[in-house]
């Protein structure tokens, strides 16, 4: 057979069949890959571009919107800065929509970040977090008393007690219980069960720390979240007795003075007075200062530093709640005896301390003075007996916490260069004494 005739255009036939077909591809491909960067852009308008893809847009976005405008001239890309601002106007509805939607979670993101949020709580809805408790014993069943706990205008009281004082803690309590109280027993001997013959003992809450001070107690049990319900905190001694005091006419009066921080008086004939600025005046309702006309320290009425007025004795001291916040923090944590504090006390008064602090006159109590702590007992308190010499070592414990709690505080001051000292006066003083 001969060979196929071939026409002398068959080459050029060919080759433009496949110039036709390599255009048709090129053509699928442009618009093909539009459609899918024009989906990457919404994207980014929407918040879902990664880390990587935010610090590279500004590079690829020129590219990409010049790809866009070949397909779609109608849609304006403008590369102002790289943090891809677009006409919004001239984007399509569906983009207007997902731009509304992003601008609605970026505001509920700003919304979000509450200062408040308690720490601990942020992988929590805000409606479950319970940021406060309080010292109140819930019934194994039927309903609580009230839906939020304890009442806001109901107060505590807290005193350290050993078995040989029952009697006299006895009287306090059923003062105290009698006028809505909350009461809280800290055991330093031990001893608990001897007491639930008494009729208020299962209602009182009761803790036990062997030879525990109650400063030591005050600072593990009385944290100011817990004790944030009570509108004032006693924290007393166990030695103490309360038959000129009333609980509900003392805060009458504690509230109608604006005091703080504040105690009752002392009985002058029968107490143990060490101070004198708490030594009760029979004609006045209310002290804030005591005068001193000769020795060392002299107070009048000029005089605007502890002890002559803004302090109280850590033996029968009461707190406001926002008193006690503060007081909280400045008691430290491995100073179970707490000296010295009683001279700092005027910082937590919320405001002028001679004012803010007190002592009522009106509502007074005996203070007796008994030297508890170190296994005290009377039958063996004489001189050279081990428990006055625990007694003599409690003394010396506590003086060696005082001078370090002194140095403490020149420390932070000399440390802590935002804050500024309402009471200037008393460091420099503090300042020339040593």
């Amino acid at each position: 057979m001969g060979s196929l005739a071939t026409h002398p255009s068959g080459p050029r036939l060919c080759s433009c069949a496949n110039y036709r077909a390599a255009a048709f591809l090129c053509m699928v491909f442009i618009i093909g890959t539009s459609f899918v960067e024009f989906d990457y852009i919404m994207k980014l308008w929407t918040g879902i571009s990664t880390d990587f893809v935010a610090t590279t847009q500004a590079n690829s976005w020129h590219r990409e919107s010049s790809l866009v405008n070949v397909i779609n001239p109608t849609l304006k890309v403008n590369v102002i800065n790289p943090t891809l601002k677009t006409d919004i106007s001239d984007l399509p509805p569906q983009a207007n929509s997902w731009h509304r939607e992003s601008s609605l979670e970026s505001t509920r993101s700003n919304s979000c970040k509450s200062p408040c949020t308690s720490l601990g709580s942020e992988a929590l809805p805000k409606g479950i977090v319970s940021p406060k408790s309080d010292l109140e014993m819930v019934p194994l069943w039927g309903s609580r008393r009230g839906k939020d706990g304890v009442s806001l205008q109901k107060s505590l009281l807290a005193i350290p007690v050993g078995i040989n004082q029952k009697a006299m803690v006895n009287q306090i309590v059923m003062k105290f219980v009698s006028s809505d109280f909350t009461v809280m027993l800290f055991h330093y001997d031990g001893v608990v069960d001897e007491w639930k013959d008494l009729q208020w003992s299962d209602s009182a809450l009761h803790i036990s720390a062997i030879n525990q001070t109650k400063w030591w107690f005050a600072k593990r049990f009385l944290h100011p979240d817990i004790v944030a319900p009570y509108k004032y905190i006693f924290l007393w001694d166990e030695d103490i007795e309360v038959e000129n005091f009333h609980p509900k006419r003392y805060l009458m009066i504690v509230e109608r003075e604006g005091l703080e921080i504040s105690q009752p008086a002392l009985d002058l004939v029968k107490s143990r007075i060490h101070h004198q600025i708490t030594a009760r005046l029979s004609k006045r309702v209310v002290h804030r200062r005591m005068y001193k006309f000769s020795g060392d320290k002299k107070c009048d009425d000029n005089s605007s530093q502890p002890p002559c007025t803004g302090w109280v004795e850590m033996m029968a001291p009461v707190f406001s709640r926002a008193a006690w916040r503060c007081a909280w923090h400045m008691i430290q944590n491995d100073l179970i005896h707490a000296w010295g504090l009683d001279m700092k006390l005027g910082y937590c008064a919320q405001g002028d301390q001679s004012k803010n602090i007190g002592v009522v006159d009106s509502e007074y109590i005996v203070h007796k003075g008994l030297p508890t702590l170190g296994g005290f007992d009377e039958k063996m308190g004489s001189t050279g007996s081990p428990a006055a010499k625990d007694r003599s070592a409690v003394r010396r414990r506590s003086s060696v916490e005082l001078e370090i709690f002194r140095k403490r505080w020149q420390k932070a001051v000399t440390e802590d260069n935002c804050w500024i000292d309402p009471y200037p006066e008393e460091l420099e003083t503090n300042s020339r004494k040593q």
